[in-house]
């Protein structure tokens, strides 16, 4: 699974660039023209990438923890944190650090603990919309050139590592590298380069699919957080 994906900034909020680039992995809205990337995409990268698609395609939920680390333009960690992706269809619950962002496909919740404050929105249902479930999906058709720049070794795994640039050069992200376990064609690690100099780096540390997962996982219960303050953006 790729956060996944699932969205990088101070704030992890859906409307903040934490979220957006996991997301999602966000997974991945970005721009820049590569020097010598060619202007059509590499067969053997796509088969990578339709292998992942067609995978998750098949999957009838994904529960994944991650952890994201950012480096700053000095290459240094300037922030890491851990979270949960819980996703059935496309609804999803991302929990990270007091925070959890929450989406039944018709609103989203994005809750602070620190602050007992949630904030409602629509979901964006166009089709240029990004959200987790797309990340797992065919959306590197149409936004991405994208390559295979090669294979290597990590422990026991094998990843096949492609090199992603956005065909919208207005983004943030300018590069995306994608690294791909071989064996079990799930996305293992997501690294964005901004062109503020930051680079986040989202790596899946558990996978379980095709847990049972109750609908109401992805909805947000007021009752359960006395007092929280609701601000609502529909």
């Amino acid at each position: 699974m790729a956060f996944v994906l699932i969205a990088a900034s101070a704030n992890i909020n859906l409307n903040c660039n934490y979220m957006k680039q996991i997301f999602l992995l966000g997974l991945l809205t970005c721009g820049l023209v590569m020097s010598g990337m060619a202007q059509q995409n590499d067969p053997k990268a796509k088969t990578i990438l339709d292998g992942v698609s067609k995978k998750f395609k098949s999957l009838s939920s994904i529960v994944a923890s991650f952890t994201l680390k950012v480096e700053g333009t000095n290459n240094k960690v300037a922030d890491s944190k851990k979270g949960v992706m819980s996703m059935k269809g496309n609804k999803y619950r991302i929990v990270m650090d007091g925070q959890e962002i929450i989406s039944d496909n018709k609103t989203s919740w994005t809750y602070s603990k620190d602050n007992n404050e949630v904030t409602v929105n629509g979901v964006d249902q166009s089709a240029g919309s990004l959200t987790p479930a797309k990340l797992f999906t065919n959306f590197y058709d149409k936004d991405y050139l994208y390559r295979l720049n090669d294979e290597t070794r990590e422990g026991a795994r094998t990843l096949q590592n492609i090199e992603m640039t956005p065909t919208d050069k207005s983004k943030p992200t300018f590069k995306v590298l994608l690294s791909v376990d071989k064996k079990t064609q799930t996305i293992y690690r997501v690294k964005m380069f901004n062109k503020d100099g930051n680079r986040y780096t989202y790596e899946i540390t558990g996978f379980t699919p095709n847990k049972l997962l109750a609908d109401n996982l992805f909805m947000f219960d007021a009752k359960q957080h006395p007092g929280v303050e609701v601000v609502d953006l529909r």
